[in-house]
């Protein structure tokens, strides 16, 4: 079974010097293989090519959805983690997944755990997915969490998707509109100058106006990309220092409609992540701090680190959220109710499917009423240069006459 790449450099029996490459799964393993050649190694180094290609390649959200899917079912069916995953590395045809699979292999076959392993793939499994899997390896319950956490995993796409999907349109409707108005002006709008000219007549001022903004996107359009470049450029450059990050956060929150479609959808996050770690056994404290490592805005995260003080000093989870006044008056509520009863894992996933619903209907009433306001918005830019020009040589041609 092929796994990792390995270089090596190693005696035969005549002391002849070898060089070569081997798969397997680790050091110990290519020591056996060279051992039952007749070959005695003294060097062994893992292939910086085969290396760079891992670092190459990108993990999907599908990957890992199919990756846990697939583990749930063995786990389920008690099959021993090293066996599930050399299980997992030959069915899954995602390379960089099987890579990832691999070295999670090797990982737990020199002794550790599967989380443990985990984490040093940071950049694939959450800390929410770590910190599940821990508490299921420790508890021997993990065949009972990973079910939740894969529907929690689908869940998520399913919302992502569903966000993106409504987005596609728009934007492409919105470029393709632009797009006609800037070939209008810059190869379009010049020739009609030229027939302006030749017949010596005064222009209307809309149609001055258009041959002078058609003149100065040809002379000086490059600017406005460079622009927009800057601005993206210095919008990201927010995120490197805290302060700028937070600001930009902030501005963010502060917006109509989409600042309560950011909150909504991290508090939905932030209940999801939670739910699922108190449902696994985690204690609150460390649960609400996995839960706020994995929020993006930096204004909740800095809410959330006083929620996590006051909870620690004795206080309530709903009346720490209610206290900072920045939450839904729903998720703070339902909290209470769910301390009250001692359901709140149960409630916290039952209120973020209620973010998640709220979220999805927003975004598709924002994008149907986007999509007219485009195309009308669109349609007026097109024809009314169009109008304007034309009317432009019916005027002068009257003249004429």
């Amino acid at each position: 079974m092929s796994t990792m790449h390995f270089k090596y450099q190693a005696f035969d029996a005549e002391g002849k010097v070898l060089n070569g490459e081997i798969n397997a799964g680790s050091e110990r393993e290519v020591v056996k293989l060279l051992q039952g050649k007749s070959l005695t190694p003294v060097k062994i180094q893992e292939s910086k090519e085969a290396s760079s290609r891992l670092r190459g390649k990108k993990v999907s959200h599908t990957d890992v959805l199919d990756f846990t899917n697939g583990l749930c079912t063995l786990v389920e069916a008690r099959v021993p983690i090293d066996r599930s995953l050399r299980l997992l590395e030959g069915i899954t045809e995602s390379p960089a997944m099987r890579e990832l699979v691999v070295s999670l292999l090797r990982e737990v076959k020199e002794g550790q755990s599967l989380a443990g392993a985990m984490e040093s793939h940071g950049n694939v499994f959450s800390k929410m997915y770590i910190n599940i899997v821990r508490a299921g390896e420790e508890g021997g319950i993990l065949h009972e969490l990973l079910p939740d956490l894969a529907e929690y995993l689908d869940t998520s796409a399913r919302t992502r998707q569903a966000i993106v999907s409504a987005m596609i349109y728009p934007i492409v409707l919105l470029i393709t509109g632009v797009i006609s108005v800037v070939l209008l002006l810059v190869f379009v709008i010049p020739q009609f100058a030229a027939m302006f000219e030749d017949a010596g007549t005064d222009i209307p001022a809309s149609a001055a106006f258009l041959l002078s903004l058609s003149s100065g996107i040809q002379q000086y359009g490059y600017l406005v990309l460079v622009a927009i470049a800057g601005l993206i450029f210095a919008w990201k450059r927010m995120d490197k220092t805290p302060v700028s990050k937070l600001k930009k956060d902030g501005f963010l929150l502060s917006l109509p409609m989409i600042g309560t479609l950011i909150l909504y959808k991290d508090c939905a996050v932030f209940s999801r992540t939670l739910g699922a770690l108190l449902g696994a056994g985690i204690p609150l404290i460390r649960a609400l701090r996995v839960s706020r490592e994995v929020i993006v805005n930096t204004v909740l995260v800095t809410h959330l680190l006083q929620v996590e003080e006051d909870v620690r000093g004795g206080a309530g989870l709903g009346a720490s959220l209610e206290k900072t006044n920045q939450f839904p008056t729903l998720l703070h509520q339902l909290i209470a109710v769910g301390e009250e009863s001692g359901r709140t894992a149960s409630i916290l996933l039952k209120t973020a499917s209620t973010f998640d619903t709220y979220v999805r209907n927003q975004i598709s009433s924002l994008v149907a009423a986007l999509q007219p306001a485009l195309i009308i918005i669109l349609a007026i830019a097109v024809g009314g240069i169009t109008i304007t020009m034309l009317s432009a040589v019916f005027s002068m041609n009257s003249v004429e006459f």
